[in-house]
């Protein structure tokens, strides 16, 4: 376990991806659950990150973390 919480309200699932929102290109980025907190970033459960939507005209780019432990 990680300890680091689902940002969405009222889940209490462990976060599993971080999403960051790139405002002068409309996107949301979901990527790995980052090292550290960023103060910009939202971490979220497999569940929240597999099912997010967003606003009209923006797009979502899904990045795959290649590391091999």
């Amino acid at each position: 376990m990680n300890g680091r919480p689902c940002s969405k309200v009222a889940c209490h699932e462990e976060a599993a991806a971080t999403l960051t929102y790139v405002y002068s290109d409309s996107m949301v980025v979901v990527g790995p659950l980052s090292d550290r907190v960023e103060p910009h970033g939202y971490d979220l459960c497999a569940r929240h990150a597999s099912s997010l939507s967003v606003p009209q005209g923006w797009e979502v780019l899904r990045r795959v973390d290649l590391r091999h432990d």
